[in-house]
């Protein structure tokens, strides 16, 4: 199997489950050594209280054809952040992937509520997890990524530029997060571009995650279940779509062309060919717009 990424190294931060977990299994199965981090262990739990460890996420990426190394960090403990890369940097001596997908937040916004409603401090721990992490993050790992052309950083958020610049998604904390990341990208293509390295803000579509699944009570081999009370989950895709846009990414050596920009998975597959899990392009972010937004019967004609 070709493995363009097998002398690469790739940290995805927050890869214990979901996209994170997706990512890092594609970047395996492109050869590259990936270093998975996340508060859950085989040892301890975080309070989400999930069996997805980052030991298996490891463990995932090294069946896949890569390395899996899992390194336990808390992403709002600076000195742990800086730990990880001082730990990068000693054993490998380069950084060339890093993709910021902490989250966090899905057991802490309220849906449809206002902020004067919200409790105060689920949402100002939301955007902690999900945009203060993220800073944290990038200050300590750039400089190594710099070291050597050609670095690519992704910031991995919910929803294209495009679709929240028009749209309010969900409450005023989850909005907020979740277009800051996209603005993040924004910023770091303008201070890594010059220095010869790439950032941009990816997107999935209606992800099948793992929490996703349990939640509407069904597993990857029958979630087509689901559809019969949400019609529009016929548009959803695995964890690993968006993992193959990232080691697409990865791997183009004309990916500075993308500096600066917001991208999404579906996007993605139109211009590099791969395909989900069972050989389906889905185009989520089109078919919100064009049929579940517009109150379309669902039909994923021409979507997937």
């Amino acid at each position: 199997m070709s493995q363009p990424l097998k002398d690469k190294v790739a940290l995805v931060a927050g890869a214990t489950r979901g996209a994170g977990r997706g990512i890092a299994v594609e970047l395996g199965a492109a050869g590259a050594t990936v270093y998975v981090t996340g508060r859950t262990t085989r040892a301890r739990r975080s309070e989400y209280d999930r069996p997805e460890t980052i030991e298996d996420t490891a463990d995932l990426v090294t069946e896949a054809g890569g390395h899996g190394i899992a390194v336990p960090t808390d992403h709002l403990d600076s000195a742990q952040v800086r730990a990880l890369v001082d730990r990068i940097a000693d054993e490998r001596d380069r950084l060339d992937v890093l993709v910021n997908d902490v989250w966090g937040g899905e057991r802490l916004f309220e849906w449809d509520s206002p902020v004067w409603e919200h409790d105060l401090d689920n949402g100002l721990k939301l955007l902690r997890l999900g945009v203060e992490t993220h800073a944290i993050t990038s200050h300590h790992a750039l400089p190594l990524l710099l070291r050597r052309p050609g670095g690519l950083v992704v910031e991995m958020t919910d929803g294209t530029a495009e679709y929240n610049g028009a749209n309010y998604r969900n409450t005023f904390f989850y909005d907020l997060a979740k277009t800051s990341v996209l603005r993040m990208a924004f910023a770091l293509g303008h201070e890594v571009g010059p220095r010869g390295a790439t950032a941009v803000a990816l997107t999935p579509g209606w992800l099948r995650s793992e929490m996703m699944l349990d939640g509407f009570g069904v597993r990857e081999d029958n979630w087509r279940d689901a559809t019969a009370r949400i019609p529009h989950f016929a548009i959803s895709e695995t964890p690993r779509y968006v993992g193959r846009a990232v080691a697409a990414l990865a791997a183009d050596p004309d990916v500075a062309r993308w500096n600066g920009q917001s991208l999404s998975s579906g996007g993605l597959a139109q211009v590099y060919g791969f395909t989900d899990l069972d050989g389906s392009r889905p185009d989520a972010w089109r078919y919100l717009v064009e049929v579940q937004d517009a109150g379309k019967p669902a039909d994923t004609t021409g979507y997937r």
